[in-house]
């Protein structure tokens, strides 16, 4: 089952800067208002983890009025060495998605088996003494 998980205190998978630079990914025009509700940081944690990314070259903006315009290098590699030589570009991979796929997964589901499942998609359940 896929949903959504309970609020986690302790660690998590991706590290901010990996959330910000995906929302960033997402929309290259995404205000640092949006970035941190979308991530659950802080307003000035997202101006900080910005401010790191661009200083060690990973990310760029351009100013547009009182917009941005960010802009990710794709080809930088990953600072840890256990991950030496894989491009941030990679990392994005992974963790981008069509908004469709987004809803997809993070939609909350009540349990079911497959046979519900194939149900659901119109297709006919499997049955356990069926041979071929």
């Amino acid at each position: 089952m896929v949903g959504l998980p309970e609020s986690h205190n302790r660690w998590t998978f991706i590290t901010n800067h990996a959330r910000v630079l995906a929302a960033i990914a997402d929309n290259p025009n995404v205000r640092i208002r949006d970035i941190a509700a979308r991530c659950q940081l802080t307003e000035r944690a997202v101006h900080r983890i910005i401010t790191e990314l661009e200083q060690d070259g990973y990310l760029s903006h351009t100013r547009d009025g009182r917009s941005n315009t960010y802009s990710i290098e794709p080809d930088k590699v990953l600072r840890h060495p256990a991950e030496a030589g894989l491009p941030v570009g990679s990392l994005l991979s992974l963790l981008v998605q069509d908004e469709t796929d987004r809803t997809k997964i993070t939609a909350v589901q009540p349990p079911h088996s497959a046979a519900a499942q194939h149900r659901a998609e119109g297709d006919q359940a499997p049955s356990a003494t069926h041979r071929t």
